[in-house]
């Protein structure tokens, strides 16, 4: 068999590879893009949204109204105030949440930028530079993904209190334990994406005299932007909304934790609190919604990247 058609057998086996992969692609798009699949689409948006629907109209109810029926009553009786809002914002020490939403922030943006910053570092050793054990070392870090968040709570709440991490800064240990759960699965995340960038990008800008700091800061970076912006929102969303943490770091103390203890606090015993709960809630979505929409295009871009290769 001559080196020609060798070739040409090649090419065919590709065309009908890749004619297979396009023909499946547009069954599966077609099976998401038809009536059936937009009706299962809206039965699912309707069902996400009706529950979030009817806490927001019941954050807006008096508390009589809230506590004596359900909030579909609102369309036969309309009543809408205010106070719930007034309360949980500026009412006293014990339902005011604006000290613990200032509290969210200060622990939840450090906690994201700290393990992005890391991990976008250690992806580019993993995926570009060549050095003995690398693979090992990698298995190691991405096995460290199973191990639940349970179990380390306790060895590291001892170590901050022996080395008193927490009298340098108030907030250092909440933001090393969110740094350091998140950095497993950061760097495995970025280290894919990194994987995915052709080789001879980089081998043109070493050619060219680039060194590593470059390479990493004018080629890596920006293609990364959509990686980098899908795990800050996925990141960020897990630090606010966490519960577990901040409870344990914050050692209880009201000055540092952040606003879902609060939250949880404000159920009290038999939960008779729960009209405040409404509004608490509705205000513990403000920043998480900014965040998502403001990244929004950059969240579906990295969502879709590798997905399809051409």
């Amino acid at each position: 068999m001559t080196a020609s058609s060798i070739t040409e057998a090649d090419e065919a086996d590709r065309a009908m590879g890749g004619g297979a992969d396009r023909s499946a692609a547009a069954t599966l798009k077609g099976a998401l893009t038809n009536r059936i699949g937009s009706a299962v689409a809206i039965v699912i948006a309707v069902l996400w949204t009706v529950p979030t629907f009817g806490l927001f109209l019941s954050s807006l109810r008096p508390e009589s109204d809230i506590k004596g029926s359900g909030w579909w009553t609102f369309f036969s009786d309309p009543a809408l105030t205010l106070d719930n809002y007034r309360q949980v914002l500026g009412g006293s020490s014990s339902t005011n949440l604006s000290q613990y939403f200032t509290n969210s922030l200060v622990i939840a943006v450090p906690s994201t930028l700290l393990p992005l910053s890391l991990a976008v570092m250690a992806a580019y050793a993993f995926s570009v530079l060549e050095w003995r054990g690398r693979n090992l070392v990698f298995v190691g870090v991405f096995t460290l993904q199973i191990v639940p968040l349970q179990m380390a709570l306790i060895p590291l709440l001892r170590f901050f209190n022996d080395t008193d991490a927490g009298s340098v800064l108030l907030f250092l240990p909440l933001w090393l334990a969110h740094s350091i759960f998140a950095l497993p699965l950061a760097i495995f995340l970025l280290h894919n994406f990194m994987s995915e960038v052709p080789r001879d990008l980089i081998e043109a800008a070493r050619i060219d005299g680039a060194g590593h700091v470059t390479v990493f800061l004018r080629i890596m970076l920006p293609l990364m932007l959509p990686a980098i912006a899908s795990f800050a929102i996925f990141q960020f969303l897990w630090v606010w909304n966490d519960l577990l943490v901040g409870l344990t770091f914050s050692g209880g103390n009201r000055i540092i934790q952040p606003l879902t203890a609060a939250l949880a606090a404000m159920t009290g015993d038999r939960g008779q609190d729960w009209h405040l709960l409404t509004a608490g809630a509705f205000v513990s979505i403000v920043i998480p919604l900014v965040v998502f929409f403001s990244l929004q295009r950059y969240f579906v871009r990295g969502l879709l990247a590798g997905s399809v290769k051409g």
